[in-house]
């Protein structure tokens, strides 16, 4: 899965969209689902709850394990498995935070989304380095379903 490009059906990506518009001014997580064999493949995604409160869930997020564990089971009960993650920044870049490096995997796609004023700007994904260094960008692409 290293060093691949991330296929992400439009409607997927509108849904995400949305979900992290409705979300602002605090940070929207979930998790992106599909396959890795050859190419990265998203074939949905599934939100889930920002465990983080007040202030703090304006600048962080955190997927809780029980959540991560329902989706994982999910996606392995319709032949998928997880293979990124999703978060917003709101009124901030669509780049990895330091936060971000400290608690990201190298095997996962991390696509994160800028929102600003409550409206999504832009998005762009990234892979953490093997030797957890810093992020490497992937190419997003947006397909038919």
């Amino acid at each position: 899965m290293r060093g691949m490009e991330l296929r992400l059906p439009v409607g997927v990506w509108r849904a995400i969209e949305r979900e992290l518009g409705e979300r602002y001014p605090y940070e929207g997580c979930g998790l992106l689902v599909g396959r890795s064999a050859g190419r990265v493949e998203v074939a949905a995604h599934i939100p889930v709850r920002n465990l983080r409160e007040g202030v703090e869930a304006k600048r962080r997020y955190l997927i809780g394990p029980g959540d991560f564990l329902a989706a994982e089971k999910e996606a392995r009960a319709r032949g998928l498995e997880i293979v990124g993650v999703y978060h917003s920044h709101p009124d901030a870049p669509a780049e990895p935070s330091e936060f971000d490096r400290e608690n990201a995997w190298p095997w996962y796609y991390y696509l994160i989304v800028a929102v600003l004023g409550g409206r999504v700007d832009s998005a762009r994904a990234w892979q953490l380095k093997d030797d957890r260094s810093g992020f490497e960008e992937r190419g997003v692409i947006l397909s038919e379903e």
